[in-house]
């Protein structure tokens, strides 16, 4: 599950070597700008994924949260803490997505 990158990813990385390896050096650089821990971080990247409503997106910070120890219930309370915020449809989505990520990870 975690090495569930896709495919377009993979043939950006090949393509543009140089802009992906910068690209990689800000995430890292944002990751270590402060003292949130990574669980945590995974927690809201996939908020910020969820309000911006980027599936793929919701898709990917979910296993990348998985694999940080988040559980079911912390990544269901992501989706639903949208609900206020960005209404009901958004947060349907994200959490499809999440169970989708879920469902994979079972079978």
């Amino acid at each position: 599950m975690a090495d569930k990158i896709p495919s377009r990813f993979i043939r950006i990385q090949e393509e543009y070597p140089e802009i992906m390896a910068a690209y990689q050096a800000m995430g890292d650089a944002v990751h270590n700008a402060g003292p949130i821990d990574e669980k945590s971080r995974a927690l809201i990247k996939l908020g910020i994924s969820t309000g911006a409503r980027l599936e793929g997106a919701v898709s990917s910070h979910t296993r990348k949260a998985l694999n940080v120890g988040a559980s079911r219930e912390e990544l269901h309370q992501v989706a639903l803490l949208s609900l206020p915020t960005i209404g009901l449809p958004a947060m349907m989505a994200a959490l499809k997505a999440i169970d989708a990520v879920l469902e994979d990870k079972e079978s």
